[in-house]
């Protein structure tokens, strides 16, 4: 598989190793303005487009893979006030995407158990909140990955109607961020009753998962079209 690496920092060079540990082979690798101009015909000799940029950038960096029809895995989190508008140029145009707020098996096991452990908190009458830490480094606040389980709690448990990272209240689920040092992520899902307290973790100790993960995508990804998601990749298992 030919793949191209749009974005190439900390997660493009994790990419590109368990890329080539696999025998795939990588014909481009585009990190600024100026590499898109130099090297955009290279795109053309792609399979595949994976995408580890920015925020403020993932949204032209796919409409430009979409140019070139492009089959495209999506790493970049913080971006989802756009996500219809390319879903409808992906469908209209039979074209090609994968997206996911984390692309961690391990975290998308804890996506499952989540939605388990939202149902019966509503039953039995526990009361939910999220915590995340990252490194310093990471621009969104919270994480994609915290929202994602915080909307799949909300879709079941009708005790919360949004989610918040300011001081508990009425209906809200909580989520404490913390930014600090240089964690790769840790994401926890607490449930408390008067008896007891449930915590389900994962935690992440390098960049390894996520790049195995959206590599498993990518390969997934070509020869389909349409919208993929980690459900999706988990059907086949």
């Amino acid at each position: 598989m030919k793949i191209a690496l749009i974005g190439y920092g900390k997660m493009g060079h994790e990419v590109e190793k368990a890329a080539l540990a696999r025998q795939h082979s990588i014909v481009v690798t585009i990190d600024n303005a100026q590499e898109w101009k130099e090297r955009f015909d290279l795109l053309k000799q792609a399979d595949v487009a994976i995408e580890f940029s920015q925020p403020d950038q993932v949204v032209a960096n796919i409409h430009r893979c979409f140019d070139l029809h492009l089959p495209t895995v999506v790493g970049t989190t913080a971006w989802q006030d756009h996500f219809e508008e390319i879903k409808q140029r992906c469908l209209a145009e039979q074209q090609s995407l994968f997206t996911a707020p984390n692309f961690s098996i391990g975290m998308n096991i804890m996506f499952l158990l989540n939605k388990q452990l939202a149902r019966f908190a509503e039953q039995y009458g526990y009361q939910l909140s999220l915590a995340e830490t990252h490194h310093i480094h990471k621009l969104d606040k919270p994480s994609g990955t915290a929202v994602k389980l915080a909307n799949d709690i909300m879709a079941v448990d009708h005790d919360y109607d949004r989610w918040s990272i300011d001081a508990p209240s009425d209906h809200t689920l909580y989520i404490n961020v913390v930014r600090e040092g240089e964690v790769f992520g840790i994401h926890s899902v607490n449930a408390q009753s008067s008896a007891d307290r449930i915590t389900i973790t994962h935690e992440a100790f390098n960049r390894q998962g996520l790049a195995a993960g959206a590599l498993a995508a990518a390969e997934f990804l070509v020869g389909k079209t349409g919208v993929f998601g980690m459900e999706d990749l988990f059907r086949n298992v």
